[in-house]
């Protein structure tokens, strides 16, 4: 064909995925713990690299491991890394999607020795799952029912020595039996902007995008301690540069995209700062509860308790309360909303609350 015809066959619109797009962007997940590629979490490397270093020296699987955290802090990554660091293969599943016991009984058959399965929101585990969890991670074997009625018998088959590493972003909802049988503990908190600073800038060597320092720490300002969102926001920001002629990711395009995005000096969206200027206007700063929050600005509650309220706590803009969420006098200063004439509860960044009176005779 003549190299000046089109080429239709190839041509842009194909839906098809092209060997050249396998290629395309290389994945931005950190393999090691090197701190010059897993950036961040120092304490839990630091565990991590003893108990990792400890069961290769006695020739043994890891101990079953629980991962536990906000969204978007790389707890799947961090799975993905110990596989690797214990050369180790991985199978990878999620809590909703273990229907029923003998999804689970297949899977663990299949492991190999020394294999890692990977359960993605582990809280969420039927029960009758997760009683087939229990002599699997003790015992190593399951015991499966064969036959109905009066025939059926129980036999019990034996699984080679595995790593069973579980994820959760509400630890708190793993029933006590299946959070005491796992050896080892971690939890990820989220990162300083110092720390998510350098994620981006990793990130952007990955991306091939050229970015200075203070670009840099000002997406990594508003990214909420959460490199998920630093690495989304890195590319929406590499959007508007392109598209204004910048070849650099500089402080001022960053602050200019995020602004257009309508992402505040502190990582506030629209949803966030929707949600405190309700219960600032119609419940007087609060206390509120959240199912009636969720329905005055239209977000689901489990959105709220996940998404919006975990860093809303951690900057000290909202605290919970036995009868509602409250907002504080940071959070009204923030928004240049005036104050309530009533006590109004005082947030600092490092999540502290104290209650101070704005009113002598209260």
């Amino acid at each position: 064909m003549d190299r000046n015809e089109p080429d239709f066959e190839n041509r842009i619109v194909t839906s098809a995925f092209t060997a050249e797009e396998e290629n395309l962007e290389p994945s931005l997940r950190p393999r090691t713990l090197d701190d010059r590629e897993y950036i961040g979490q120092t304490k839990v490397k630091e565990n991590l690299r003893v108990y990792i270093e400890a069961a290769k020296l006695r020739g043994e699987p890891l101990d079953h491991v629980l991962l536990y955290g906000p969204p978007g802090l790389g707890k799947t990554t961090l799975a993905g890394i110990i596989a690797n660091e214990l050369s180790a293969n991985i199978r990878i599943t999620s809590g909703p999607a273990i229907e029923r016991a003998g999804d689970l009984a297949a899977l663990l058959t299949n492991l190999g020795p020394n294999d890692i399965l990977f359960i993605d929101e582990i809280h969420r585990i039927q029960k009758v799952v997760e009683e087939i969890l229990y002599p699997a991670m003790e015992d190593y074997a399951i015991d499966v029912i064969i036959g109905k009625g009066p025939a059926a018998r129980s036999i019990r088959l034996d699984l080679p020595r595995f790593t069973l590493i579980g994820a959760t972003t509400r630890a708190g909802q793993i029933s006590t039996p299946l959070r005491d049988r796992f050896g080892v503990v971690l939890k990820l908190e989220l990162y300083s902007p110092e720390e998510l600073a350098q994620i981006v800038k990793r990130s952007a060597r990955i991306l091939g995008i050229a970015i200075e320092e203070e670009g840099a720490l000002e997406i990594a300002r508003r990214s909420r301690g959460t490199p998920r969102i630093a690495n989304r926001l890195l590319k929406r920001v590499r959007d508007f540069a392109q598209v204004g002629g910048k070849s650099v990711i500089d402080r001022e395009i960053a602050d200019y995209a995020l602004r257009m995005l309508e992402i505040d000096m502190l990582g506030l969206d629209n949803v966030d700062r929707r949600m405190l200027e309700t219960i600032m206007r119609f419940y007087d700063g609060g206390p509120v509860g959240l199912d009636t929050l969720a329905a005055t600005i239209g977000e689901e509650a489990v959105t709220i308790e996940d998404v919006c309220e975990p860093y809303l706590m951690q900057i000290g803009f909202l605290s919970r309360t036995l009868r509602g969420r409250c907002v504080t006098r940071a959070a009204y200063e923030h928004l240049g909303i005036p104050l309530p004439d009533k006590p109004v509860q005082s947030g600092s960044l490092n999540g502290q609350i104290d209650l101070f009176e704005d009113n002598e005779e209260n």
